[in-house]
C-alpha cells in the first residue's frame, strides 16, 4: 500500500523538475539572430555639376585628314612595296596591278582610233568624189571622236593602275595582299596625312551637341601621357546623327606639343561651353549607380547609415557628364549613392560598406 502511494507523488515530482527544466531552458536560450548577409557594396557622395561647365567624353586620337587609296580599275596586286605604320612620301610608288589586261585595253582603244582615222579620211577622198554623201563623213568623224574618247579613258585607267602616296603621310591600314584580286574602288590602302594635324574623335548626345559650338576650346588628356593636358579646339561637329547610334561625331583639333602622336589613342575630352549654353548646378552622381533607366528616368539605391540598409529611389535624369549623369530630382547633395553592388539589392535589403568614394 505505501509503495502505490508513493509511486504517485515521486512520478509528480518528477514532472515538475521536467517541466522547471523546460522552463529555465526557455527563459535561458539567447534570441534568434538575424541570417540575413549584408551585401558588400561602394557608395559615391551626390555632389553638384562642376562650375566650370564642361562637357565631358571620350574620343579616340587620329589624323586630321584620311585617305582611302584604291585602284581605278580591278584586278590582280602585283606589288604591294609598303605596310601599316611606314612613312611615305607625296609621289611614292605604294602598289601596283598587273598591267596585262590594263595594257590590252590601252592597245584596243588605240587601234579603234586609228581604225577610225582611216575610215574618216576615206570618206572625206569620196566626199570630194561625190561618191559618199555628207551625212556618211558626219558620222565617219562621230566615230573617230568617241574612239578618241575611249582611248582617253583607256590611258586614264591605266595610268591609275597604280597607287601613288597623294600626301605625306604615315600607312593607317593595308586591305589587300599581292596577287589578291580587288575591284575598282575597292580600298587597299588607308593613308593619314600628318602633315595636316591630329584630332579626337568623339561622339556627343543630342542634350550636349547643342550646347557645344564650332571653335569652342577644349581640354584634352591621353592615358599613353599621364599628367599631360593638350589644348585643342573643335574643328567640326556633324551636322546630323550617326543613323546607327543616334550621336553626333565631334573633332576636337589637338596639337602634339613635340611628342609622338599614334592612330588610336584614347583621351578624355572636356568641352567648354560657351556663356550662353551653361547649365544651372545640378546633383550629379556616377553612371554606375543607375539601375533600370529608361529615357529620363531611373531608379538608384540610396545608404541608410543609421540602419545600414538601401533605399530604393526613383530619380529623374539629365545630361550626362563623362562617367557622372545629370540627377533633376530625386536626390539630395550629401546623401550617398549605392555604385558596385547595386543591381543585386532590394529596397530595404542589409548592406555592408566596403569603401566610399567622394
Amino acid at each position: 500500500m505505501r509503495h502505490s502511494i508513493r509511486h504517485p507523488v515521486a512520478t509528480l515530482c518528477v514532472a515538475l523538475l521536467l517541466l522547471a527544466g523546460c522552463g529555465r531552458d526557455e527563459v535561458t536560450k539567447p534570441p534568434a539572430a538575424d541570417t540575413r548577409a549584408a551585401t558588400p557594396v561602394r557608395t559615391a557622395l551626390v555632389e553638384r555639376a562642376n562650375a566650370d561647365h564642361r562637357v565631358r567624353a571620350v574620343g579616340v586620337l587620329g589624323p586630321r585628314d584620311e585617305v582611302r587609296l584604291s585602284f581605278k580599275v580591278g584586278g590582280i596586286v602585283e606589288r604591294l612595296d609598303v605596310d601599316a605604320g611606314d612613312a611615305v612620301r607625296r609621289g611614292q610608288l605604294l602598289a601596283t596591278l598587273r598591267r596585262a589586261e590594263v595594257d590590252a585595253s590601252a592597245r584596243q582603244a588605240h587601234e579603234a582610233v586609228e581604225k577610225a582615222r582611216r575610215d574618216l579620211e576615206r570618206g572625206r577622198r569620196l566626199r570630194a568624189e561625190e561618191v559618199a554623201t555628207e551625212e556618211q563623213v558626219q558620222d565617219l568623224e562621230t566615230a573617230y571622236n568617241v574612239a578618241l574618247a575611249g582611248l582617253s579613258a583607256a590611258q586614264f585607267n591605266a595610268r591609275f593602275a597604280r597607287i601613288e602616296a597623294p600626301v605625306d603621310g604615315l600607312v593607317l591600314e593595308r586591305h589587300a595582299e599581292p596577287d589578291e584580286l580587288v575591284q575598282a574602288g575597292q580600298p587597299v590602302l588607308v593613308l593619314g596625312a600628318t602633315g595636316a594635324g591630329w584630332v579626337v574623335r568623339t561622339a556627343l548626345a543630342d542634350r550636349d551637341v547643342v550646347r557645344v559650338a564650332s571653335g569652342s576650346s577644349a581640354v584634352v588628356r591621353f592615358d599613353a601621357f599621364p599628367g599631360r593636358e593638350f589644348p585643342g579646339s573643335v574643328r567640326r561637329i556633324a551636322p546630323a546623327a550617326d543613323p546607327r547610334t543616334g550621336t553626333f561625331e565631334v573633332e576636337v583639333e589637338v596639337r602634339a606639343d613635340g611628342l609622338r602622336f599614334v592612330r588610336g589613342l584614347v583621351a578624355q575630352v572636356d568641352l567648354v561651353l560657351p556663356p550662353a549654353a551653361k547649365l544651372d548646378e545640378r546633383a550629379v552622381v556616377p553612371v554606375t549607380a543607375l539601375i533600370d533607366a529608361e529615357g529620363n528616368s531611373a531608379s538608384v539605391f540610396v545608404f541608410d547609415p543609421q540602419a545600414s540598409v538601401a533605399r530604393r529611389k526613383q530619380v529623374a535624369i539629365g545630361a550626362l557628364l563623362g562617367e557622372r549623369v545629370v540627377v533633376n530630382s530625386g536626390l539630395a547633395p550629401g546623401e550617398r549613392v549605392i555604385t558596385d553592388g547595386a543591381a543585386w539589392l532590394t529596397d530595404g535589403g542589409a548592406v555592408r560598406l566596403v569603401d566610399d568614394r567622394g
